[in-house]
């Protein structure tokens, strides 16, 4: 194999990503490593350019041009990025293909806030102006979020890159429109939506998030036709919305109101004559079992007047103000409203009580406003036709979720899933294909340009429907409109569908619901194999980040303090796929540190290398004659086949801590302390050369399965070390070897690292200084066991500071004045005498066995207490706890060891 090095280049005594980072990104991202290549649909021409392994691809969930990423895209985009790195290196086909997405309500609302600072608003500039301006929006903010991307180590192929809005997209969007009305599954009609005050559109059921909020609930009493005295007392939560009540409705089995169904009742304040109906929606559980219907303004009102005929009063406006319905209370906002109702009532006797009330109230997703439930004619999807092949795809497991519990929550939704509402009264985004002909009103859907002429009755007066599509429309065609549908392209062909969607769970019903029935609808294809969750990022006290809250972080401040590697590596560990994650900072201190250590590490291989290290046969690797190479050998195979596994299954946190774990503690750790004698002592030059082989082809090793973790510095500490090829992204995987696996080594090292790891403790115990030579007696339980105790005497007396090591059997007779421990296979005895101060022993033994009491009763007194118990947060309760277990530990090893010196 010949290798090639940088070894004219020292490296510096310490890691400083910014010396890294941005140049190995441009030379990766210069060279084209990044791009997918291009297997033609032809298969005899494609059998000669595509890999054996065939395509692995990811399409990105594109980030909105609204501003900066935050720390979710970076935990998003570390995960596409390991595992497009390790399917890379597996050698598969690999395209993860990067974009942005418009994002209608969030971008226009951005450009109108920087338009408003300047006195000025959308209506000043007219729609194809102020469209025009948000385009320049969209090109300043489009570039910062690509070197965001690039700063993170992002490995996408940028010359693929596409926008929701670009040429491409916007012809799939309107293919996809046409295509569903000309089915069916496209319509127009009045039906109760979500409209934001606020943002001044409607928004789907998904887009609404539910809080509970404490409120009132009143009580109000509408007096009986022609029964003086006589009332029907409804509950409410919003009395406002009583103007346009057109019924009452009660159970139909509930007798108090037996006689009242049929009945009419007056509306209080409008004197208007409503109806009394039985109606089994009712819950009788809830209020006075009487409830007042208003279709305008309630889901389940709405439904509830279409099954009774019930007329439908809207009484309020686009701005939550309320209008010429609602009589002497118009133009005035719906609070002030409410209060002035209220207050009305109350004066009339029409307020029987008033009480608390928690119920969830619906906020807008953008702009948290409290949304308003109002009738419009609007365009919708019929998804239940959608929903059932959606569904089926997932229960045969065409489409998996990981973790699976996922699958259960995206099926009951997708089971009770509402027509989507998809208009959007915005200029910003897909702007609905239809036209009205002004002269005779033939509607006109038009899939590519627009219409010249009416073909009802030949009039040009055409007007193009104002409002634009919900902008997850667009978004839900991702996976195979930026592949060039709906045109079979060579990559739609050959990359769709794709391998994974990685996204956060707050998104499933957003996006992974849009995509998997479009997809299936128009592909006949599901667009992904596997859907990866991962949780959200929250801060240390386990809030979500907010803007509200002034707890968010921005990623790009901390790889500029910590560097992209740092970064990445924290945020994959320590976490469960599906699982929210608690950010500190106090983690990156950890990270940074490992990245130090392997610096150092390479730097300590790189100092003692020789350019004969690398002549070593498959049989010398395989066969190593120190047992110390035969170990770590192992331990590196098994590490290798583990982290391969979990890549594989998208544990990504148990891979990297499986990396971390050999890295630090068994490379690290042990094996560079065993062979510093081989390297510095008196021992043969093949000794040497084989234990600076070994540590090389393990860091070689090593930084390999790092690398999709860790690209950059892996990258440039690979490119110093002896290796073969251009750059270790495009180098072959590292999947493991079970020919070096020895197990009889793992066994042996195990039992040495337990005797080295019991002595050191015992010599912490007594406070023996690590200079300080000291004997060590070794009793091995068995045969088996003295056997591999007697391989790594150097081993034990290099690591546990000893100058003699004894091994005698279990049956002999014990020293005594020696301390001792006990490991599996083995007892460990320390013999005293000269090594410590026996009277000077006692005495700080003493002195800090007093400590520990008074610190045990200042706790047992402290949590006696029952004021603190009754005042404290319960994880303060715990942490005393906590110290109290501990302290009470550590006395007891001191009466233990005072025991031993006597």
């Amino acid at each position: 194999m010949k290798m090639t090095n940088e070894t004219g280049k020292e490296l510096s005594t310490k890691y400083d990503p910014k010396q890294v980072e941005e140049r190995w990104y441009r030379e990766w991202k210069e060279k084209g490593y990044f791009n997918a290549p291009v297997i033609p649909k032809d298969s005899k021409a494609a059998a000669a350019v595509k890999s054996p392994k065939g395509p692995f691809s990811i399409v990105m969930p594109p980030p909105n041009v609204t501003g900066s990423l935050h720390l979710g895209h970076a935990i998003d985009n570390t995960i596409q990025d390991i595992l497009t790195r390790f399917r890379r290196m597996q050698g598969y086909d690999t395209l993860w293909l990067p974009g942005t997405d418009h994002a209608g309500i969030a971008t226009q609302a951005k450009v109108e806030e920087a338009l408003a600072a300047e006195g000025r608003s959308k209506y000043d500039l007219g729609r194809d102006k102020f469209v025009e301006q948000v385009w320049e929006w969209k090109h300043n903010y489009h570039g910062r979020i690509v070197e965001q991307l690039g700063s993170l180590g992002s490995s996408c192929d940028w010359e693929r890159e596409r926008f929701t809005l670009d040429e491409g997209c916007s012809a799939a969007v309107q293919e996809v429109f046409a295509t569903l009305y000309e089915k069916g599954l496209v319509y127009q009609g009045d039906y109760l939506i979500n409209w934001c005050p606020k943002c001044q559109t409607t928004i789907s059921d998904i887009e609404v998030e539910h809080e509970e909020e404490e409120g009132l609930l009143w009580y109000l009493r509408y007096p009986v036709k022609d029964e003086p005295g006589r009332f029907i007392t409804v509950a409410t939560t919003r009395p406002e919305t009583m103007l346009g009540d057109t019924a009452v409705a009660v159970h139909p089995a509930d007798p108090q109101y037996a006689t009242l169904i049929g009945k009419t009742v007056i509306l209080p304040l409008m004197n208007r004559e409503i109806p009394v109906i039985a109606d089994t929606m009712v819950d009788r559980a809830f209020g006075t079992g009487a409830v007042k219907v208003t279709p305008a303004h309630d889901i389940n009102d709405f439904e509830t007047g279409l099954r009774h005929g019930l007329e439908q009063i809207c009484v309020m406006d686009n701005d939550a103000k309320m209008n010429d319905r609602a009589g002497v209370y118009e133009g005035r906002d719906r609070y002030e409203a409410r209060d002035m109702i209220v207050k009305d009532l109350e004066n009339l006797g029409l307020v029987e009580k008033t009480e608390g009330h928690q119920h969830a109230v619906g906020h807008c997703y953008r702009c948290g406003v409290t949304v308003e439930p109002m009738i419009s004619k609007q365009w919708f999807v019929k998804m239940k036709p959608l929903a059932e092949p959606t569904i089926e795809a997932v229960k045969d497991g065409r489409i998996r979720f990981v973790p699976e519990r996922f699958t259960r929550i995206f099926l009951s939704w997708m089971e009770n899933v509402r027509d989507w509402c998809i208009s959007r009264q915005l200029w910003w985004g897909h702007r609905i294909p239809v036209w009205y002909c002004q002269d005779c009103g033939e509607l006109i859907c038009s899939r590519k340009e627009a219409p010249q002429v009416c073909p009802q009755c030949g009039g040009a007066a055409l007007e193009q429907d104002p409002d634009v599509l919900d902008t997850w429309f667009s978004s839900g065609l991702w996976p195979f409109s930026t592949m060039g549908w709906p045109e079979m392209s060579d990559d739609l062909a050959y990359y769709y569908p794709t391998s994974v969607l990685v996204t956060g769970r707050d998104i499933i019903f957003f996006w992974v619901a849009r995509m998997a029935f479009l997809g299936l609808a128009f592909m006949d294809k599901q667009p992904f194999h596997d859907v990866m969750i991962h949780g959200l990022i929250m801060d240390a006290q386990g809030r979500k980040m907010s803007k509200s809250l002034g707890n968010g972080i921005d990623p790009i401040e901390l790889i500029d303090a910590y560097g992209a590697d740092t970064l990445r590596f924290t945020l994959v560990t320590g976490n469960t796929p599906g699982n929210d994650l608690r950010f500190q900072r106090e983690r990156l201190e950890g990270t940074r540190n490992f990245c130090n250590k392997i610096w150092n590490a390479c730097r300590f291989a790189l100092m003692n290398l020789a350019e004969a290290d690398e002549t070593a046969t498959a049989e010398d690797q395989a066969n190593p004659s120190e047992l110390a190479d035969r170990w770590i050998r192992s331990r590196y195979s098994r590490c290798a086949i583990d982290v391969t596994k979990a890549l594989e299954e998208y544990d990504i946190g148990v891979a990297a801590g499986r990396i971390y774990e050999f890295l630090w503690d068994e490379l690290c750790d042990w094996y560079i302390e065993l062979i510093k004698p081989r390297l510095y002592g008196r021992t043969t030059e093949a000794d040497q050369s084989a234990a600076r082989h070994t540590l090389t082809e393990m860091l070689r090793g090593t930084l390999s399965l790092l690398h999709p973790f860790m690209p950059f510095l892996t990258e440039e500490l690979w490119q110093h070390l002896p290796h073969e090829g251009e750059s270790l992204m495009l180098s072959p995987w590292e999947e493991g070897d079970e020919r070096l696996i020895h197990p009889e080594a793992e066994e042996t090292m195990a039992l040495i690292m337990d005797v080295v790891k019991a002595a050191r403790n015992l010599r912490s115990q007594f406070s023996i200084p690590p200079g300080k030579q000291a004997n060590l007696i070794l009793y091995a339980a068995d045969s088996r066991a003295a056997r591999m105790l007697q391989a790594g005497l150097g081993y034990i007396a290099l690591l546990a500071a000893a100058d003699q090591v004894e091994i005698g059997t279990a049956e002999a007779e014990k020293p005594r004045q020696a301390a001792s421990a006990v490991v599996t296979g083995a007892e460990i005895y320390l013999p005293l005498e000269g090594l410590i101060d026996r009277e000077a022993e006692k005495k700080r033994l003493a002195k800090e066995s007093d400590k520990v009491t008074k610190e045990i009763h200042a706790l047992e007194t402290k949590l006696a207490n029952e004021g603190f118990r009754s005042k404290a947060p319960a994880e303060v309760i715990a942490k005393e706890e906590e110290k109290l277990a501990d302290a009470r530990y550590r006395l007891q090893a001191l009466e233990a060891i005072k025991e031993k010196i006597e």
